[in-house]
Parts: structure tokens; sequence; C-alpha cells
């Protein structure tokens, strides 16, 4: 028997997204966001607020990335997410991480993070309900060890960083338990 919970934010898993731009001096700022997801073939949407001084930074640079978070480096991940670059200036500087002008975009990519999009603003939208950054996803790029024989990423040596909003933990993915597009095909033969 189900219990009534009440209104939960009940999406599981949550990706945990390290979103990285300049600002028009130049500098970097960073965040962790969890309200993201791909939402075309070269487009990624972030439910962010307005008012988040990465995102001021974005919508002055037209650019941005995404990275994914992973076990290695969940401690700056959560830094990024707990403390806010409109009360710390020196926020990214703090963690002793570096960053890299991307080849593709005006933005940071941040050398730890062993998975980035490179992305172009696409478009803002903003309705009663939310508020939302898209981007146009110009460039993937991934550390060697992450990746497969067939050079693909490989979630197992991945070990990303999922956002439980139930109990507000960190796990890591990567037991694959099945194929997609075939672990339910014999149902279609019913």
């Amino acid at each position: 028997m189900k219990k009534n919970l009440g209104v939960v934010q009940a999406v599981y898993p949550m990706p945990v997204l390290m979103i990285a731009a300049y600002d028009q001096d130049g500098k970097v700022n960073a965040m962790n966001a969890a309200w993201g997801m791909i939402c075309g073939a070269d487009k990624i949407a972030l439910f962010i607020d307005e008012d988040h001084k990465t995102t001021q930074n974005l919508l002055g640079s037209k650019a941005f990335t995404v990275a994914l978070a992973d076990r290695d480096h969940m401690e700056v991940a959560d830094f990024f997410g707990i403390a806010t670059g409109n009360k710390m200036a020196d926020k990214f500087e703090r963690t002793g991480y570096t960053a890299v002008k991307s080849e593709f975009v005006n933005a940071p990519v941040i050398d730890e993070f062993p998975v980035v999009m490179e992305c172009e603003l696409a478009e803002v939208v903003e309705t009663d309900s939310f508020y939302c950054i898209v981007g146009r996803i110009v460039n993937t790029a991934a550390e060697e060890s992450v990746l497969s024989e067939n050079g693909k990423v490989d979630p197992a040596k991945l070990n990303a960083l999922i956002f439980d909003q139930f109990q507000h933990g960190y796990y890591v993915s990567g037991e694959q338990v099945g194929k997609a597009w075939n672990a339910g095909v014999g149902l279609m033969k019913k």
C-alpha cells in the first residue's frame, strides 16, 4: 500500500551539472544545478533562477559549459551548489580548480570534471511557472579515461554523481542492468 507524501519532487535520478560562464571581465563563475535535461539532439535545458551569478554571466556572454560532476570531485561540486557567486567573489578560486577557454564558445571548461558540453545560448524561456536557459551544444569533450573501446562515454568509468531529492544525497551511477530499446522487446510479440 502506498503512503501519501504530499507534494514531493519525486524524480530520481537527477543529474549533478556544473554550469560555468565568464563574467564581463573574463572571470570564471560556476554553479551546481540538478534541474537540467537534454531537450533535443543538440540542446540542453537548464531550469535555473535568473538571479544566479552564473545565469547573469551566461546571459551576458551568450555561452556556457555544462560538465558532469563525478565521485572524485563531489566536494567541489557540492561547494558550487552551496556558495553563491553573488556574495563570494572568489568562489571559483577557492577550489584550486583550473579552467581553460573553450575552443568552440566563449566559456570556461573546468579541467577537473571529466565530461563537458560546450554551449551557445539558444533561447531563454520564461513563463509564470519556470525560467529556462536553452543551450545549443556545439561540442562535447571527455577525458579518455572515461571512454569505452568504442570511443563513447562509459557510465561505469564515469562515476557520475546523481542527486537524490528525497534524502538530499549524492549517489554514483554506473551499473548497467539492461539495454535500452531491447529490455522490453519480448512484450512486442504478445
